[in-house]
């Protein structure tokens, strides 16, 4: 996924979230209704949120240490992870509780009445930009995908969290509107509670929601099926590996894919020999999927019997004269 793309989508998000958040909170001030604290608290959360994002995007291109010697790919998806529960604590627990005690209390709304509405319809048109950037930056890393699988499939993090969010925000928006215009229309508070609820419900679902998908992240996602084959086509297409005995891929950042295999090798190849057929192989695995950036490859001799027999895959037979096995002699090698 491209890291231009979801930068430019969370600066316009960021942007307008700021705006939209100074606007909601003025209304408040000037009404007392409850949903547009609520969507005040939410455009707070949300700017906070793509701020979090920008910071973990940031930390993540740190130069790997030998403390962290796969480098810092993965903080993107710690970042994530931390939005979740901002949108979750921040927005959703407290538009239930401010709805809560607007049930209660009631009261419709007195004075300037025809602000929310005009600040609700100004962020709508505001959010929808936003959206739109969203939407079109995602378009170009999407592919055939559908929405769902893009947002449950995406290994880079912060397009679907914008996603969610200015679909959130959009959603959340028209609900305000509906909660203040019944207000508005009967005099009766309880329709601005119910609005603030529902805004409530809408950010705790899609809290949840991001908290499934980066947590996957986090405990590590091997790659899509379309990748595993085209790595286990570019193994295998030369000469230089009779077969693969089991290969695992691991995500180690969203542009960063590890490839550990061990690889069936002929007998009289000499470690000269097998050295420069490994080079061959991670140069074509890297040529098939870009983003393997980390390659293990390890030869052994593949033994049907052994296999069969449920001993092990690789032959176990000592070298006359060593007291190494087959695989072995030749070692691992890797890039």
């Amino acid at each position: 996924m491209s890291a231009n793309g979801g930068t430019k989508a969370i600066v316009a998000a960021l942007l307008a979230n700021v705006g939209i958040a100074v606007t909601k909170f003025i209304a408040f001030l000037l009404t007392g209704s409850s949903s547009m604290l609520a969507e005040s608290i939410h455009s707070v959360a949300d700017s906070g949120n793509q701020g979090l994002l920008l910071l973990g995007g940031k930390r993540a291109k740190r130069e790997a240490t030998p403390q962290h010697p796969f480098g810092y790919g993965r903080e993107r998806y710690i970042y994530a992870f931390i939005v979740s529960i901002v949108l979750f604590s921040v927005g959703g627990l407290f538009a239930l509780y401010e709805a809560y005690h607007k049930w209660h209390e009631g009261g419709g709304i007195e004075e300037y009445k025809a602000v929310p509405v005009v600040v609700l319809v100004v962020a709508i048109i505001m959010e929808s930009f936003s959206f739109r950037t969203a939407i079109k930056e995602s378009n170009h890393v999407r592919g055939n995908q559908s929405w769902v699988k893009f947002v449950r499939r995406a290994k880079a993090p912060e397009l679907p969290v914008v996603l969610l969010e200015d679909l959130g925000a959009l959603v959340g928006l028209v609900f305000a509107l509906f909660g203040v215009s019944m207000t508005l229309i009967t005099g009766d508070g309880v329709w601005d509670a119910l609005g603030t609820a529902m805004i409530g419900v809408l950010l705790v679902a899609i809290a949840i929601i991001l908290a499934i998908e980066t947590k996957s992240l986090l405990l590590g996602e091997g790659a899509e099926t379309h990748d595993v084959a085209a790595i286990e086509k570019a193994i295998t297409e030369g000469p230089e590996v009779e077969r693969i005995i089991h290969m695992k891929t691991l995500y180690l950042g969203p542009e960063e894919l590890m490839v550990a295999a061990k690889i069936g090798v002929s007998a009289r190849h000499s470690a000269e020999e097998l050295a420069r057929g490994i080079n061959t192989v991670e140069a074509r695995i890297r040529a098939a999927v870009p983003t393997a950036r980390v390659i293990y490859l390890e030869p052994d001799i593949y033994s049907a019997a052994a296999a069969s027999a449920g001993t092990g895959t690789a032959a176990h037979t000592a070298v006359p004269g060593s007291e190494t096995e087959p695989g072995d002699v030749a070692g691992r090698a890797g890039g």
